[in-house]
C-alpha cells in the first residue's frame, strides 16, 4: 500500500469512494428526521444537542475514511473489503440513532465504531509498512484510533447526566489524533481529489434536505386546507437548496488546504457546514408540520429551525472557503447575508426573506467571481 503521488493529474473519486458515500445517506437522514421529531415536539434543545453529538460520529466517520483513502488509496481487493466492513459500520451506526436520542443508550453507536475502527487500523497498519517516510505517521494514527475507540467502550459506563461533558472531551481527544500523527509527517494527500470529497458529500446532505422536503410537503397534501402556502415552501425550499449549492461551488475549494493548518482548518469546519445542510431539512419539516398543525412550535422558533442552519451554512462556508477567494464586496455581503437571514421569523411566509437573500448573495457571486479567475 504505497502513497499516493499528492500531484497526480486528473486524480477524482473512485467507484469505491462514491459506493461508500451512498451509505451515510442512510445516517444522514436517519439523524435529520430525529432532529426534526424532536423539534415538531418542542425539544429543541435536547434535540438539537444529541443532534449535534449524533452528526459528530457520522461526520468522522466519513472523515476517517476520506482523508486515508486520499493518501493511500490503492483500491485493491483488501481495501475494497476493509472499506465495505467499514460502510457495514456505517450502517450500524444509522441503527443508534434512534436509540442514542430516545434513551441516551449510545451502546450500538459505539458498536459501530468498533467495526469502522478495526478495519481502519488494519488500513494504516498496512499503510505503515510499505513506505519509510510515513511509517511514523500511519502507526500514530493506528495507535491513536484504538486509544480513542478504548475511551468509547468507557464512555458507555457514563452516568447519562455526565454525558455531554465526556462527550465533549472524548470529540477533542479524536481530533487531535490527526493533528498530533500529521505534525510528525504528513500524509500526501491530494488537493484536488480531498475537497472534491468534500464537494461530493455536500451534494448528499443538500440532496437529503431536497428528498426530506419534498416526502414532508407529499405527506402534507392532504392535511391543509389550502395549497398555496405549502406550494411557496415547496418553492421557496428548492431556491434556497440551489442558491447554497451555488455559493458552496462558487471558490475554488482546492486553495484552501494548502497547509496543515489550513487542511485542518477546512476539514474541521466541515463539521458545521454538514450538520447544518442537513438540519436545513428537518426545519422545512417543522415549518410544514406547523401548516399542519402537527408542531409543537409557534412561528418564529418553526422559522429559527429553517434560519440557523442557513445562517451556519453561510459563514462556515465563507470562512474555510470564499474569504480567501474573494474581493472586499463579497467578503462583506455573504457573512452579511448570513445575520441577516436570522430575520426571517418576523415575516408571515416561511423562508422567504432567506430565499431572497441567498439569491441576492448568487447574483453577488455572478458578477465579481474569485478573485483568481479575474486574472
Amino acid at each position: 500500500m504505497r502513497p499516493r503521488y499528492p500531484h497526480e493529474p486528473h486524480r477524482t473519486a473512485s467507484p469505491l469512494e462514491l459506493f461508500f458515500d451512498l451509505v451515510f445517506v442512510v445516517a444522514v437522514s436517519t439523524a435529520a428526521g430525529q432532529l426534526h421529531h424532536e423539534l415538531a415536539a418542542g425539544h429543541p434543545v435536547e434535540g438539537v444537542s444529541m443532534y449535534l453529538m449524533v452528526f459528530f460520529g457520522i461526520w468522522w466517520a466519513w472523515m476517517n475514511f476520506a482523508w486515508f483513502a486520499t493518501s493511500f488509496g490503492t483500491d485493491d481487493w483488501l481495501y475494497r473489503v476493509l472499506t465495505i466492513v467499514q460502510m457495514g459500520g456505517v450502517l450500524v451506526l444509522a441503527a443508534g440513532i434512534g436509540p442514542a436520542f430516545h434513551h441516551h443508550d449510545f451502546t450500538v453507536l459505539v458498536l459501530a465504531y468498533v467495526v469502522m475502527r478495526v478495519a481502519m487500523i488494519v488500513q494504516w497498519l498496512r499503510a505503515s509498512g510499505a513506505s519509510d517516510a510515513t511509517r511514523r505517521t500511519a502507526r500514530l494514527y493506528a495507535l491513536g484510533i484504538a486509544i480513542a475507540q478504548l475511551l468509547w467502550i468507557a464512555f458507555l459506563f457514563v452516568p447519562a447526566e455526565a454525558q455531554m461533558v465526556v462527550f465533549i472531551v472524548l470529540a477533542l481527544v479524536e481530533i487531535a489524533v490527526p493533528v498530533v500523527a500529521e505534525l510528525r509527517g504528513q500524509t500526501p494527500w491530494h488537493p484536488h481529489h480531498i475537497t472534491e470529497r468534500y464537494g461530493l458529500f455536500t451534494l448528499i446532505v443538500l440532496g437529503e434536505s431536497l428528498l426530506a422536503s419534498s416526502n414532508a410537503i407529499i405527506g402534507a397534501i392532504e392535511k391543509v386546507d389550502a395549497l398555496g402556502p405549502l406550494i411557496s415552501i415547496a418553492v421557496l425550499t428548492l431556491v434556497a437548496t440551489a442558491a447554497l449549492w451555488w455559493i458552496y461551488f462558487w471558490p475554488p475549494h482546492h486553495r484552501a488546504i494548502s497547509t496543515l493548518r489550513r487542511s485542518l482548518r477546512y476539514g474541521y469546519t466541515h463539521y458545521l457546514i454538514f450538520a447544518a445542510a442537513a438540519a436545513f431539512s428537518a426545519g422545512v419539516e417543522v415549518e410544514i408540520e406547523r401548516l399542519t398543525g402537527a408542531s409543537e412550535l409557534d412561528g418564529v422558533a418553526a422559522s429559527f429551525t429553517v434560519s440557523v442552519p442557513i445562517a451556519v451554512f453561510l459563514l462556515a462556508v465563507w470562512f474555510v472557503a470564499i474569504r480567501d477567494n474573494a474581493d472586499r464586496v463579497v467578503n462583506t455581503v455573504v457573512p452579511l447575508g448570513a445575520l441577516l437571514v436570522l430575520f426571517d421569523p418576523i415575516l408571515p411566509l416561511p423562508v422567504t426573506l432567506t430565499a431572497l437573500i441567498l439569491v441576492a448573495i448568487v447574483v453577488v457571486l455572478v458578477l465579481r467571481p474569485p478573485v483568481a479567475a479575474r486574472r
